[in-house]
């Protein structure tokens, strides 16, 4: 197997990946994977699709991701992942399909109104 060449977005962060058949090394803009999302809940995030279908140290990634913040970037990680594991093997498309790895989540920043603090908050009211 090759290397498999997939992209993933979530809010605006982009991931793209490129896997190949390995030990199960993830580095992340260079860095291993622990340095670059320090804490656990996100190293888990991206590491998913990989538990979802039993492939742990099946295949090494190497992820390019910018923009966002660190959950829009390991989110995107994952969604990167689960299209290449789908790539990689058509049958781990049911499992990862049901835990909603491939659809991409839309919700976005609403932008900030006139007239208003943030999109939806009011300045404050002053009655005198």
């Amino acid at each position: 197997m090759d290397r498999i060449n997939t992209i993933g977005r979530r809010k605006t962060a982009v991931a793209r990946i490129y896997m190949s058949a390995g030990s199960g090394a993830i580095t992340v803009n260079g860095k291993e994977l622990n340095a670059y999302f320090p804490t656990e809940v996100l190293q888990i995030i991206t590491r998913q699709p990989f538990a979802t279908v039993k492939a742990d140290a099946t295949y090494d990634v190497k992820v390019n991701v910018r923009g966002g913040g660190v959950t829009g970037q390991a989110e995107a990680t994952r969604m990167a992942i689960s299209r290449a594991l789908v790539e990689a093997n058509a049958e781990y498309r049911p499992a990862l399909k049901k835990e909603g790895f491939l659809t991409r989540d839309s919700r976005m920043v609403e932008r900030k109104k006139p007239g208003r603090k943030k999109a939806r908050r009011k300045f404050q009211f002053s009655k005198r």
